[in-house]
């Protein structure tokens, strides 16, 4: 089977929570370590993401670009959201994310990857679809606001989206790993086919079907 991460919980000898915002929190905890000392851990506390690697019958890959504070960056990333309800489906959270922010839908879902975003000061798990058989949604446009308010929507090929991470000129984590990933698998034997389905087990964030 090859490598593989495996769960792991050391003992958390004193835990309190300094800050909790609208989406997520942080954490402080007092923890054991295999020596016998005890250090703090501080990290944030994360509902969990999606994202959708939408593309369509030309090769053609929707990304965004928005602002993000934090960073003082206006991004390239792939369509995105959180996990807002605990237990909430995550392919019914990418469909959602993908029509509010392209007014997309697709026919063909499948996991495409999953990852931990900054393992070692946050606890969020991410969850990357790829998403095939696009049309425009029906219905009226969802109604965005903030950031969102001043987002471009664009089609580019796979192929530059990769020299674009390669070169250093797109840096979102999820549309570095969704690229890549997309890329490697069409290079893997059985191609996209051999991707997982849509709705496969994810112990990072259990959800019912």
């Amino acid at each position: 089977m090859g490598i593989a991460d495996g769960g792991e919980s050391w003992e958390v000898i004193a835990s309190r929570t300094p800050f909790e915002g609208a989406k997520t929190a942080v954490r402080s905890e007092q923890v054991s370590m295999p020596d016998g000392s005890v250090v703090r851990r501080d990290y944030q506390v994360h509902p969990g993401s999606v994202c959708v690697l939408a593309l369509d019958e030309d090769g053609g890959v929707l990304v965004l670009r928005q602002y993000r504070h934090p960073v003082r960056h206006k991004l390239w990333e792939l369509p995105a959201g959180l996990l807002d309800v605990p237990g909430e489906n995550p392919l019914h959270a990418a469909q959602r994310e993908l029509y509010e922010e392209a007014h997309v839908k697709a026919e063909d879902w499948r996991v495409l990857v999953d990852f931990f975003a900054s393992p070692g000061g946050s606890d969020e798990a991410v969850r990357i679809f790829l998403a095939r058989g696009l049309s425009e949604a029906e219905g009226a446009r969802y109604e965005v606001s903030e950031e969102e308010a001043d987002m471009e929507i664009a089609r580019v090929p796979l192929a530059d989206l990769v020299r674009g991470v390669l070169e250093g000129r797109l840096g979102n984590p999820g549309l570095v790993t969704g690229a890549l990933a997309l890329s490697a698998a069409l290079a893997a034997p059985g191609g996209l086919d051999a991707l997982r389905p849509a709705q496969p087990p994810w112990p990072a964030r259990p959800y019912e079907v």
